[in-house]
């Protein structure tokens, strides 16, 4: 029997799943209070229209019924680890901005940025269960950005925080399909799959 089909790394796996659904609840619920606070601080207008971010990985994906447990946490990953990144590069603009003038914006950045950090290396321990290597993380970073004005910061900003709801949702579902159990195992589908 393989590590991966032992009963206690089926329980361990099963226990990392509730966990990493729980986080990603509650980064989500963070995040969206973020997002108001956010827009009010910003003084942007919640419905506005935000292109897509460069450097901001999409949540949607296609034929995602398709994809095995390896490659939904890699994406995660992938995904946690540009937005660890991404928000970073927002706190710091915003210190820049106003300096200690709001410290209740910084503040919800920067726990949101623990949570996203946290998340990740919630993403890494369920790969090393899987006997998969956890890719390192050159290249998966956004590249540098280009010089925004404050304007286009505070959209960069809008968009990043959008699309971290939607990851959020989409891993808490993609760790409710890695927990099931295959009938035929008793394993969670897919993981023995390689990406």
């Amino acid at each position: 029997m393989a590590a991966a089909d032992s009963p206690s790394t089926a329980l361990r796996r099963r226990d990392l799943c509730s966990r990493g659904i729980r986080l990603a609840g509650k980064m989500r619920a963070d995040v969206v209070d973020l997002l108001d606070t956010y827009v009010e601080q910003q003084g942007l207008d919640a419905s506005a229209t935000v292109a897509a971010v460069e450097g901001v990985p999409l949540a949607a994906v296609e034929r995602w019924d398709e994809q095995t447990g390896t490659q939904r946490l890699l994406e995660n990953l992938a995904a946690y680890r540009a937005f660890r990144a991404l928000l970073a590069q927002m706190l710091e603009e915003q210190r820049e901005q106003l300096g200690e003038a709001d410290a209740g914006l910084g503040r919800a950045l920067a726990a949101v940025l623990l949570q996203v950090s946290a998340f990740a290396y919630h993403l890494e321990e369920l790969l090393r269960l899987e006997s998969r290597g956890v890719p390192g993380e050159e290249g998966d970073g956004p590249p540098p950005p280009p010089r925004l004005s404050l304007f286009e910061q505070k959209l960069r900003g809008l968009g990043v925080l959008r699309e971290l709801a939607q990851w959020a949702v989409r891993s808490a579902r993609d760790l409710r399909q890695l927990a099931k159990p295959s009938p035929a195992t008793g394993t969670a589908p897919g993981l023995a799959e390689s990406p």
